[in-house]
């Protein structure tokens, strides 16, 4: 089973930060409040819509080859993750 990484508190629905970082090679812990990288706040979709894009070297042609999607629609997924990722960068 692939766990996910909670980004959104369970109980007041708010962004969870990091608060302590473990190395299991020399037992060193750092602790402190770190907010989460904008990649990890992305859902499953984007990362993977992401993934793909790169796997494609930045091909849209190929992504709408790929997802069996014109070319338009593909460039306006884009569109929509670059706004999701302008949001969450002002959000920290």
């Amino acid at each position: 089973m692939n766990k996910k990484l909670p980004i959104i508190c369970p109980s007041c629905s708010t962004d969870l930060k990091v608060k302590s970082l473990y190395c299991d090679s020399c037992d060193t812990t750092i602790s402190g409040q770190f907010n989460l990288p904008v990649l990890l706040r992305l859902e499953k979709k984007d990362l993977d819509f992401i993934l793909d894009f790169i796997r494609c070297s930045g091909s849209l042609k190929i992504m709408a080859s790929k997802l069996n999607l014109s070319y338009p629609t593909v460039r306006n997924m884009l569109d929509d993750l670059i706004h999701k990722l302008e949001s969450l960068d002002q959000d920290v």
